[in-house]
């Protein structure tokens, strides 16, 4: 069995890893491992340290981390913002491919994957895995209604929670999609309502309205219920994701844990015994609780004698946000970006470009550095491979295995052909090697030049050209000059959407616009 096998090893003082590559047991028995997937939110590439030595904050946890595993360079979320990163990590494929082409979803939108859609979880669940969900959702899931003729709208801070039927079931619940187990909130934790489903049950039935207006620590008006404590949140699902990883470590059948964490998005709320631990302002107190927290889930593996099989990833939705007040950390000399350019929400590196570890010490060899380019829609893929599943056509359009850098097979060729990048107003980006083409004129999000600064915007190329390798802050637009190479990676991204997958396979549809997302403003993707 394998958690038995691991606690043995624990046991005996030996390394399981050191029996493993010493040819004591065969890697073809090797047992499936556990897997844990770990994603922060709005956290930038140059607030970890093993990524940024100039880093002011301190994440001696997850530097350790990646001492131990695998740290890759060149990793990339699907799109520069929560909701549509979610959906490529759980499906495996490009988020601009779903109904939702652009944006994100509130606390109270309907569900975003269908139901016989292929997930992470229903792959691993039918591979014999036991699958947990715990923290923030974001995907939508059907609230019901106490009359479904008064629906009422989307946005952000609509008035209407009064109709939503708290003590009956949500549908297409995240039990829906693959996960024997879930416990979390709907949407960001700045977005009501605030109440905790556990299995597609509240927790607790709203008895208040809360509001947080505070500079770092606001969030909108909504109805709360009485166990859900914003300051705690955080704290809470670690709590929880720790007691799971306890308990399955009894169990004789492998597990899968996603544990989506709100922080350190807004509202940032470092606990009292890490505020003013980073000598910057909240945002870097918040990123070190995180650290920490890691720390613990981290001993936990160990604790449970299961640390040698399990693959446990470390990464984030996107870079960091304007919320955490970044001309205050770069005043300080942090920049949560590194040496990239722009942040949350933009199509420039600092959007998308996320720390991202792997451990595992049964497979992975501590202390790699990648350099690959690679995306979070590749866990399928690589889920995919561990179990010795064959994805159908319709199943992880955009994921590609990582578990040839995991096992240090040498590559003869890029593992991914090209990957794309979406921002939050809906423009692409694609990058092949060292060159990524941009289908905008600006950020194509909150940074400097913003989509709607016309003035500035109608002033520059409608495109963008940048060599990454010799600058990789994106400040030469190299367009003009390499028109030929514009044109190949521009025929190469119409291929990847009008096709419906970027691996190879049998070409598939995109999904059309949903006519509630488009109400607020969602913008369509020509297919």
């Amino acid at each position: 069995m394998k958690q038995t096998v691991t606690k043995k090893f624990a046991l005996l003082g030996i390394s399981s890893c050191y029996l493993l590559t010493s040819c004591s047991v065969e890697e073809s028995q090797l047992p499936k491992p556990n897997i844990i997937y770990v994603l922060a939110d709005d956290m930038g590439y140059g607030d970890v340290t093993a990524y940024n030595p100039d880093s002011k904050i301190e994440t001696p946890n997850l530097d350790r981390m990646a001492q131990q595993g695998v740290r890759f360079t060149d990793a990339h979320t699907s799109s520069s913002v929560c909701t549509p990163t979610r959906y490529g990590i759980l499906t495996g494929r490009y988020n601009w491919r779903s109904p939702l082409k652009s944006g994100v979803l509130t606390g109270k939108s309907e569900a975003l994957i269908p139901t016989e859609r292929t997930t992470v979880a229903s792959l691993l669940q039918q591979q014999g895995y036991h699958t947990a969900f715990i923290g923030k959702w974001h995907l939508g899931w059907n609230w019901q209604l106490k009359d479904p003729e008064k629906a009422g709208g989307e946005g952000w801070d609509a008035q209407d929670f009064d109709n939503i039927d708290f003590s009956k079931p949500v549908t297409h619940s995240p039990n829906d999609l693959g996960f024997d187990y879930a416990y979390g909130h709907s949407g960001s934790l700045d977005m009501a309502p605030y109440v905790y489903v556990e299995n597609g049950l509240a927790t607790a039935i709203p008895d208040s309205v809360s509001e947080n207006t505070g500079k770092y620590s606001w969030w909108r008006k909504g109805p709360t219920s009485s166990d859900f404590d914003h300051e705690d949140v955080t704290p809470n699902f670690f709590r929880r994701a720790i007691a799971h990883v306890g308990q399955q470590a009894q169990e004789d059948k492998p597990f899968f844990l996603y544990l989506a964490l709100p922080s350190p998005h807004t509202p940032i709320l470092p606990t009292a015994e890490w505020q003013d631990k980073s000598g910057l302002n909240p945002y870097g107190d918040f990123v070190m609780m995180v650290d920490d927290w890691m720390g613990k889930l981290l001993a936990s593996l160990e604790e449970n004698g299961i640390e040698e099989n399990t693959l446990i990833i470390f990464t984030t939705d996107n870079g960091c946000s304007p919320a955490a007040k970044i001309e205050e950390l770069t005043a300080k000399g942090h920049y949560p970006s590194g040496v990239f350019r722009g942040h949350k929400a933009d199509i420039f590196e600092g959007g998308h470009r996320v720390p991202f570890i792997a451990q595992w010490p049964a497979k992975i060899k501590a202390g790699l550095v990648s350099d690959e380019t690679i995306c979070t829609t590749d866990l399928m893929a690589t889920c995919a491979e561990i179990t010795d599943y064959q994805l159908a056509d319709n199943e992880g359009e955009d994921s590609y295995s990582l578990m040839p850098v995991f096992e240090q097979a040498a590559l003869q060729k890029p593992l991914r052909e090209a990957t794309v990048h979406h921002s939050i107003n809906g423009s692409f980006a694609i990058r092949q090697g060292d060159w990524k083409l941009i289908m905008c004129p600006g950020s194509g999000g909150w940074s400097f030049p913003r989509p709607e600064n016309k003035a500035v915007i109608d002033t520059l190329p409608p495109i963008q050209l940048y060599n990454l390798k010799e600058d990789p802050s994106e400040t030469q637009n190299l367009q003009a000059q390499h028109p030929e190479l514009v044109a190949q990676l521009k025929t190469l991204l119409t291929d990847y959407i009008l096709n419906g997958r970027s691996t190879p396979g049998e070409p598939q549809a995109n999904d059309p616009i949903k006519g509630e997302w488009k109400q607020i403003g969602f913008t369509k993707v020509s297919n």
